[in-house]
């Protein structure tokens, strides 16, 4: 058993409650895991958690490893089947260089589901580290982090993203993870604040917990006080945000793409196709030309939104 001594009496209830957690029985269900454990429980029942893994998984699929759902080149055209309508040879038809839209249309998944996941993890690393630190620490460092965060905040994501991307142009003989990092880069700079008010907000509500003052009344530090006790509750809120943020982020790559500022070609993306569609004429023309990128970005933004709304219900126990 720990020792604990030379405690001032004010103290002995915390030292109590902490006690009761270092001792807790062997065997038993750990408590900071119950709420993840009740959360997947309730995801496994809902028909819409499968609905949207399904499709999740097969949009990853056709990100990492197109060659599953297609053996044409996307890159092979034709300009004497330009525009052709869809049939056996070509599932989707063809775009106006005569290349095929479904090869071009699964190979179009691996930039836009890159740079959603890319802009999630890096602004739920910056806006979450930034959010600890702020809620942690108070005082000046907590105003100073938030007054920054604001001014951030108040750019609009689409707005800024064009500015930015104006100011540091890409040309057809960027490397492709230059291109895609350009734009993960512009998006992480103007979507990290709303996930670090997020989590400042999370810590703001569980540094006042008796498990908290417990720890740092027997003297741990605030690394581990942040990473055993803080973090693992304030989690939660943060995890369905961003879950959902990564269809949004989906989709203002594509309408990036469509503006002719995000991605360009050669690169094959969603929205660079939807962008060379909606040229006049050609949605009256070859309507499959728009439709079939718009029906897998649709799908794709779809189901990342629907998971997200399907772990919040799970993570909140008033929704149950």
């Amino acid at each position: 058993m720990t020792e604990y001594t030379n405690l001032p009496p004010q103290s002995e209830a915390i030292t109590e409650t902490a006690l009761a957690v270092d001792e807790q029985p062997a065997g038993q269900p750990d408590r900071g895991n119950s709420l993840w454990s009740d959360a997947w429980l309730e995801m496994r029942s809902n028909p819409l958690f499968w609905f949207s893994m399904v499709l999740i998984l097969v949009l990853v699929a056709m990100a990492v490893a197109p060659g599953l759902f297609t053996r044409t080149d996307p890159y092979a055209c034709d300009l004497q089947i330009a525009r052709e309508a869809p049939s056996g040879s070509h599932w989707f038809g063809t775009d106006l260089q005569g290349c095929d839209v479904y090869a071009r249309t699964i190979f179009g998944a691996r930039s836009s589901i890159l740079v959603g996941l890319f802009t999630t993890l890096g602004t739920t690393l910056l806006g979450g580290l930034i959010g600890i630190i702020a809620g942690y620490s108070g005082g000046w460092v907590d105003t100073l982090l938030s007054r920054l965060g604001e001014v951030f905040f108040a750019i609009p994501l689409l707005l800024g993203g064009i500015v930015i991307l104006y100011s540091f142009p890409s040309t057809s003989d960027t490397p492709y993870l230059v291109v895609v990092a350009k734009v993960v880069a512009a998006l992480v700079v103007l979507g990290w604040p709303s996930i670090a008010r997020l989590m400042r907000s999370s810590v703001l509500q569980v540094k006042p917990n008796e498990y908290v003052q417990a720890a740092r009344a027997l003297g741990a530090s605030p690394w581990r006080i942040i990473t055993r006790h803080i973090l693992p509750n304030a989690m939660a809120a943060v995890l369905v945000v961003a879950t959902i943020n990564l269809g949004s982020y989906i989709a203002v790559e594509a309408t990036l793409s469509f503006l002719g500022i995000g991605l360009r070609p050669p690169v094959i993306s969603w929205g660079i196709a939807i962008s060379e569609a909606s040229g006049l004429g050609y949605i009256q023309s070859a309507p499959w030309m728009l439709a079939f990128p718009s029906l897998f970005l649709s799908l794709t933004v779809l189901a990342f939104i629907l998971l997200g709304e399907v772990i919040r219900d799970a993570l909140d126990p008033k929704l149950r």
